[in-house]
């Protein structure tokens, strides 16, 4: 029995949030503005940062602002924490835009025939495309509103999941341990199936002449008006056309929704699910994805979900999961 205790207080204290330091009201104010007007100028004038390497950076930078009067040490507890996980993220990156190099066929026509079973012959892309996007659907025709609203809703792919990371690293770091676990793990089983499922989204289907019907990729249409763009600096070109199945955009929202209505108490938490509804709408207006690889990333998403939570059960660190946050100081 007092060997038992003894691995628990060790595993209690191996989980113990990092110690939230003290920073007064008026100067963290000023910090977090400065911040926020850093971002805003280099998003204006460079492009929103959407790499790993360049959100990683920034978030670390925020998490300064936010505890500014904190001791250096505390600050490299950041580094610390996040190498590895970078590292990770940034080895999927790179092997993502490697998998169409490997020779495997290119699959072309199954998820074409699914979305026009499920259209009832016309695939959803098609009909949103012919009610939404103009005729002719070019991606430099006039954006509407809403065009300004997906393009944001997409856009946040490359943010929304490490920002909760930071968040989460701040406030209580299990609950960092235990988001960051499922990032990942929805991250390289993504690239696994895009390893041995090649596939070709309903833009390329459509250029290369398979799909037939006319979709246009229109997915930066809504920020031409803004003059925004979505710039790699420093993964740039490292992208893969077919690895589509599955859509790890759709994905990742409906991780961080289920998540936050398991986690969370508030009645409000249902307004999560609003964010996987907007993100695979984007995904098939804009050609980038069919209606299949939604509901794969789902599956996905789901599958993370049940393995990460019956892994850690199976550890014990279930209940070290918190639901909250430690207060805020």
């Amino acid at each position: 029995m007092a060997r038992g205790a003894d691995e628990i207080d060790h595993v209690s204290l191996r989980f113990r949030p990092i110690p939230y330091p003290g920073t007064r009201r008026s100067v963290r104010a000023i910090a977090m503005a400065a911040y926020a007007a850093a971002l805003a100028t280099w998003s204006l004038t460079l492009g929103i940062p959407n790499d790993t390497v360049q959100v990683f950076l920034w978030l670390w930078v925020g998490t300064i602002a936010w505890n500014i009067e904190a001791r250096p040490r505390y600050h490299l507890n950041f580094l610390k924490d996040w190498w590895l996980p970078v590292v990770g993220l940034v080895i999927y990156f790179y092997s993502r835009g490697l998998t169409d190099e490997l020779g495997l066929p290119v699959h072309v026509y199954p998820p074409i025939h699914f979305d026009e079973w499920i259209g009832g012959g016309t695939t959803p892309t098609e009909r949103l495309q012919d009610a939404w996007c103009g005729d002719p659907c070019l991606k430099t025709s006039e954006p509407r509103w809403y065009d300004l609203f997906f393009t944001t809703v997409y856009a946040t792919h490359f943010l929304t999941g490490l920002t909760i990371a930071a968040v989460l690293w701040v406030r209580n770091r299990p609950a960092w341990i235990a988001w960051m676990r499922r990032y990942l793990a929805i991250n390289f089983g993504a690239l696994a199936v895009y390893i041995l499922y090649p596939m070709a989204p309903p833009w390329m289907a459509s250029e290369e002449g398979w799909l037939d019907a006319d979709v246009t990729r229109i997915t930066g249409r809504g920020w031409s008006d803004i003059g925004l763009d979505r710039v790699d600096l420093i993964l740039h070109g490292v992208g893969n056309p077919v690895a589509a199945m599955p859509s790890l955009h759709a994905g990742i929202t409906f991780l961080i929704a289920a998540y936050g209505i398991q986690r969370l108490r508030s009645p409000w938490r249902w307004l999560l699910a609003l964010y996987p509804l907007a993100m695979s709408t984007a995904l098939v207006y804009y050609a980038e994805h069919y209606v299949i690889d939604v509901i794969a990333g789902a599956l996905l998403a789901g599958l993370v979900l049940v393995g990460c939570q019956l892994w850690e059960n199976s550890r014990g660190r279930g209940k070290l999961t918190p639901t909250s946050g430690s207060p805020t100081g």
